[in-house]
């Protein structure tokens, strides 16, 4: 009909989006997951008429799987991102009825080691040394940088200067696609060392710092280091979890939970504030600066009267 805009249908938005999106979608295997878990629910719709009504079905479809509210709601987050840019950047004439529909999630897992632990789990990694010579380094690396595992494993060694103690992590090697500069510790430096005489030794062409013999990048690690853990006796603890162990340490010490932010490339100081509850003399020096300040105002009212 003359001056009526045509409806677009479901599957029409997810081609766009996906089309122009797909560089720039940081994980794009999840991307292709979480579309294909919308499509039967969604497929044929048209946008136009999709309610919240309609968003509300699909979670409670989601439950019924047994999926988790932290995965179902990165699923909603791809279908608000494409709603989005259908009404902003292509101005179909629709609204978003994603807003507002997340679900509530409960706080991530924090599960951290002490300092002898981490000493009992380096000494096992490198008995692996024939079969993983890497893992050690890595193990030390995670400990002290706080780096995400894909941080550390797709690290090339022109972002390594170790003359100016750190290395540089680009936009497009972290999670929040955010650049920042990762200080070394001296453990951090000697790690990355021993990884530069490995080049050395066995593939001094390869770019990458975590490379097997032939240069190629290593991938995969996760046998040899469940296998550590066992002989180290540590359960329950995963290769993400170094990085909350690197937090809780600085925490643990003092740090500020904004420097503590910085290094970690946390996208907001909430998810920072999680580590909060290891320092609680830090609230036990608030606590006296208040007694510290009621009691001046009391002097003070006294000298007043």
């Amino acid at each position: 009909m003359w001056g009526v805009e045509p409806e677009h249908t479901f599957d029409d938005m997810m081609l766009a989006f996906i089309t122009a999106k797909r560089d720039e979608w940081r994980a794009a295997d999840r991307m292709a997951i979480a579309c294909r878990r919308l499509q039967p629910h969604f497929t044929g719709l048209a946008v136009e008429r999709i309610r919240r009504a309609d968003v509300a079905k699909y979670i409670q479809a989601r439950k019924g799987d047994g999926v988790s509210g932290s995965t179902i709601n990165r699923e909603l987050d791809l279908l608000s991102a494409a709603f989005n840019y259908a009404r902003n950047t292509l101005e179909w004439n629709v609204q978003n009825p994603v807003t507002g529909m997340s679900l509530k999630e409960p706080e991530g897992r924090l599960r951290w080691i002490t300092r002898e632990e981490a000493e009992k789990l380096i000494l096992e990694a490198s008995k692996e040394v024939h079969k993983s010579p890497h893992l050690a380094d890595f193990i030390r690396l995670a400990l002290n940088t706080g780096c995400r595992k894909n941080e550390l494993l797709k690290l090339s060694w022109d972002r390594v200067d170790l003359a100016a103690g750190h290395i540089r992590l680009e936009g497009e090697n972290t999670k929040n696609g955010k650049r920042r500069i990762v200080p070394l510790s001296a453990v951090a430096r000697s790690s990355l060392e021993r990884r530069a005489q490995f080049r050395a030794e066995h593939c001094p062409k390869s770019p990458w710092v975590f490379a097997h013999k032939n240069g190629e990048r290593v991938q995969f690690m996760q046998n040899g280091f469940e296998s550590a853990c066992t002989r180290a006796g540590i359960s329950d603890f995963r290769v993400h979890d170094m990085r909350h162990t690197c937090a809780s340490w600085l925490v643990s010490a003092g740090v500020p939970l904004i420097e503590v932010k910085a290094l970690l490339g946390h996208s907001s100081i909430e998810m920072t504030e999680r580590y909060a509850h290891l320092a609680p003399e830090n609230l036990g020096r608030v606590a006296l600066t208040l007694d510290r300040l009621q009691t001046g105002d009391s002097l003070t009212n006294s000298k007043t009267s």
